[in-house]
């Protein structure tokens, strides 16, 4: 966004009002209303399976910040403003979300992303846990997991995907994996001693090891690298630098974990590295912490928000299991936190770019969209502005005070500042400042969410059952069921989006099935990883996570097996062959039974899938490829 220019637009519509001369006439509303009642009545539920599931999170962005967001994008692309309809405008199905936490009524993003992650209300400033948990105990963790849409989607073998304008490792984005009692453990350096000794882990460790994630792309590189190592991109800030004091390097271990990873942080490597079909697992770190807000961003270094979904629907639209992403606007957020409208709702402006351009890149067809919002803020716009007046500018008349007042105020932040004993006049060359800050009632550091309803558009695949007003944990049960993952895998009842045609293509060829034709390929053995504990005996197959299953040249070929041990870690990933012998015992636990292997030390070999119906079977060591068969592939399906 050309930060230079607009408020310089904006500027030149602080004292300015229209009023167009057609909208003066009766025919152009009732016009308008029957175009709109057409499209109405044509408009039909899609009542198949979603393929694909996007979920875009305006952290923050309560109906007033989706209205002065739809002004000043308008004015931005040359209209009056409030006319334009938004990307998120569009979009068929709209509903109410209550927001509350279950210990608090004005909520906080960690406890309402688990609300809208995981299906499950909880207490404010948790992740990923239940209300029984307590925040700051770690010991309440244990017991009190809950899981994901994105992990339920993961383990129906879809790709999938975190992008956030603030650190991955924040309350938004961690409620996709992480489980904690308290938002804030970012690294190990941020954690109690006593929460590690019981057991705890930071969510930067658990981003990379509860689940296989195919693309995280935001801020958050300082908590991911030993501490003192220097930052790429500011290598002479000592700020910048890691800080974990385990002296840990998680994006090397990250990188470990399988082939097809690559790790960037900068525009430029990103856009390179989505575009490599090689690349099957994308990590892109643009910032130590939070990227920077959209108004000073620096274009050549940092990507967008729009650049960074369209990356990374590109890597997950390779699956053709279908993929589940999760995008965050997360800096609307703390633009209204420090009380400066302008960097709050450029924010918004990309954010529905974003929207913008994954509505373009997917099919309404098979790919559920929701848009929705974690809370609110005390944000408020008033004062009888004139039409197309900026939503920067001033009220109509001046205020019982004789003083002049901003048509943006809140409630309360750090904008309270008193001038003697009253506020300070203002004039329109302050108020159209980037950095401006609106005047508030109450003084506060930081300003506070508000406890209204947020809205949620939807569009796709089951997008009509978004209606009326839902409590928030209504958003993932949506998404859960229109894509037939659990809890409703089973009993869903919903065609694929291809049809009866693509139901028999999946049940011919299972994951399972996918497997074992990869292990068979020449120069793709399959690895059992040590590094996963697991209980004696055998490994069920609970998912299989390809980026997807490739059908290319007529092979198919599954690029990322990966095999869950009743832990639920991964337990087989692809990797070069080995040869004939690899490390020893650690392995044992997965094989089944242990007094199949002829020595201490595991032959590496194929798998073989016996005797199980579909996604489930048994791990067993073999020494020899064994022939691929029209009976075992029958006995698979």
């Amino acid at each position: 966004m050309q930060g230079a220019w607009v408020p310089l637009l904006l500027g030149l519509r602080l004292s300015l009002g229209f009023s167009p001369v057609e909208e003066e006439d009766p025919a152009f509303w009732n016009h308008q209303a029957a175009q709109a009642l057409d499209v109405a009545k044509k408009l039909q539920p899609i009542q198949t399976a979603a393929k694909n599931l996007v979920l875009f999170l305006g952290d923050g962005m309560g109906v007033p910040t989706v209205t002065a967001t739809r002004i000043l994008k308008g004015q931005m692309n040359g209209k009056l403003g409030a006319e334009t309809p938004l990307a998120m405008d569009q979009f068929p199905y709209v509903a109410l979300s209550k927001t509350y936490n279950v210990d608090r009524q004005v909520p906080d993003s960690a406890g309402t992303a688990t609300a809208y992650l995981c299906g499950v209300k909880a207490n404010m400033k948790t992740i990923g846990v239940s209300a029984a948990a307590r925040y700051n105990q770690c010991s309440t963790v244990h017991g009190n997991e809950v899981t994901s849409v994105m992990s339920r989607a993961k383990k129906a073998g879809k790709s999938v995907g975190v992008v956030t304008t603030t650190r991955v490792q924040h309350a938004s984005p961690a409620g996709t994996y992480a489980h904690t009692v308290n938002r804030n453990w970012y690294s190990d350096t941020d954690m109690p001693a006593q929460a590690k000794k019981e057991g705890c882990q930071d969510i930067a460790t658990q981003l990379i090891y509860n689940m296989d994630i195919d693309v995280i792309l935001g801020g958050g590189r300082k908590y991911m690298f030993p501490e003192g190592t220097p930052d790429p991109e500011y290598p002479g800030d000592t700020n910048q630098n890691g800080i974990r004091k385990d002296q840990r390097n998680l994006v090397q271990e990250w990188q470990a974990k399988q082939q097809g990873t690559q790790y960037v942080w900068n525009r430029t490597a990103l856009i390179q590295a989505s575009k490599d079909p090689s690349v099957t697992h994308l990590m892109g770190l643009f910032e130590p912490a939070d990227m920077k807000y959209e108004s000073q961003r620096d274009h050549t270094k940092d990507p967008s928000l729009q650049e960074m979904t369209e990356a990374a629907l590109r890597v997950l639209s390779r699956n053709p299991r279908g993929f589940y992403l999760f995008v965050e606007g997360g800096r609307i957020d703390h633009g209204h936190h420090e009380g400066i409208a302008y960097r709050a709702l450029t924010e918004a402006v990309m954010f529905d770019n974003a929207i913008a351009k994954a509505s373009q890149l997917t099919s309404e067809a098979d790919t559920l969209i929701l848009v929705t919002a974690d809370h609110s803020h005390v944000f408020s716009f008033g004062g009888y502005t004139l039409r197309g007046s900026s939503v920067f500018g001033l009220g109509f008349d001046k205020a019982a005070d004789g003083k002049s007042y901003t048509s943006i105020l809140y409630g309360n932040g750090p904008g309270h500042v008193l001038v003697g004993a009253s506020r300070p006049d203002v004039n329109e060359t302050e108020s159209s400042d980037p950095a401006y800050r609106q005047q508030a009632a109450v003084p506060l550091s930081s300003e506070t969410h508000g406890g209204e309803d947020v809205a949620v558009f939807a569009r796709g695949p089951q997008a009509h059952l978004v209606h009326g007003v839902q409590e928030q944990t209504f958003v993932a049960h949506v998404m859960a069921f229109a894509a037939c993952v659990e809890p409703y895998a089973t009993d869903c009842h919903l065609q694929p989006p291809g049809g009866p045609a693509d139901a028999a293509h999946q049940a011919a060829c299972p994951p399972s099935l996918a497997l074992l034709v990869w292990a068979l390929l020449p120069g793709r053995d399959p690895v059992l990883d040590a590094r996963s504990p697991a209980a004696p005996g055998s490994s069920d197959i609970t998912t299989m996570s390809p980026a997807g299953i490739h059908q290319a040249e007529g092979s198919l070929v599954a690029s990322r097996p990966v095999i869950r041990n009743p832990a639920g870690r991964a337990a087989l990933s692809r990797a070069p062959r080995p040869g004939l012998t690899s490390a020893a015992s650690p392995v044992a636990p997965f094989l089944a039974p242990a007094s199949s292997l002829r020595s201490p030390t595991l032959r590496w070999g194929p798998i073989t899938v016996a005797g199980a119906p579909r996604w489930r079977g048994r791990l067993e060591a073999t020494h020899h490829r064994p022939p691929f068969s029209k009976k075992l592939s029958q006995g698979l399906a």
